[in-house]
C-alpha cells in the first residue's frame, strides 16, 4: 500500500495542517488571551461579590446595632411610662384622700352649724313658751301692775342669757 493512498495518512496530514494553521493564525495565544480575559473578569466578579457581601455584613451590623438600641429605647420608654403612671396613680389617690378630708371637714361643718342653729331655735322656742306661760300663769296669779313688772323682767334675763 501506498502511504499517499492511505486515509489515515491524509487525515493525519490535515490534522498537522489544521494545527499549523491554528498556530499560524495565533489562536492558542487568542484562545488563552480569552481565557486570561474570562479569569479577570471572574476575578472581579468575585472581588466585586465580596466587597458587596462586606458591605452588607456592615449594613447588618449596623441595622442590628441600630435594633438594639431601638429595643432599649422602646424599654425605656416603656419603664418610663410605668414610673409615670404610678406617680400620677399616687398623686390621684392622694388628691382623692385630700378632698375625701376636705368634703367630710366641710359635711362636719355643716352640721355642727346645724346643730348650733337647732340648739339656739329649740332656746328661742322654750324661752317664748316659757314666756307665754309664765304670762298666764302670773296674769292668772297676780295683779296688772306686779305682772307686768315681774313679766317685763323675765323677759329681759331670758333674753340677755340667750344672746
Amino acid at each position: 500500500m501506498d502511504i499517499f493512498t492511505n486515509v489515515t495518512f491524509w487525515v493525519f496530514v490535515s490534522l498537522v495542517l489544521f494545527f499549523a494553521l491554528l498556530i499560524y493564525m495565533k489562536v492558542p495565544a487568542m484562545v488563552t488571551g480569552m481565557l486570561d480575559e474570562r479569569a479577570e473578569n471572574i476575578r472581579k466578579e468575585i472581588e466585586e461579590a465580596a466587597a458587596l457581601r462586606e458591605e452588607a455584613q456592615k449594613l447588618l451590623a449596623e441595622y442590628q446595632r441600630k435594633q438594639q438600641e431601638a429595643e432599649k429605647e422602646a424599654e425605656d420608654i416603656v419603664a418610663q411610662a410605668k414610673e409615670e403612671a404610678q406617680r400620677l396613680k399616687t398623686e390621684t389617690e392622694k388628691a382623692l384622700e385630700e378632698q375625701i378630708a376636705r368634703r367630710t371637714k366641710l359635711a362636719e361643718d355643716k352640721i355642727a352649724q346645724a346643730e348650733v342653729q337647732a340648739l339656739a331655735d329649740v332656746k328661742e322656742i322654750a324661752a317664748t313658751a316659757a314666756a307665754g306661760a309664765a304670762r298666764r300663769l302670773l296674769k292668772e296669779s297676780l295683779d296688772d301692775s306686779a305682772a307686768n313688772k315681774l313679766i317685763d323682767d323675765s323677759l329681759s334675763e331670758v333674753k340677755s342669757k340667750l344672746h
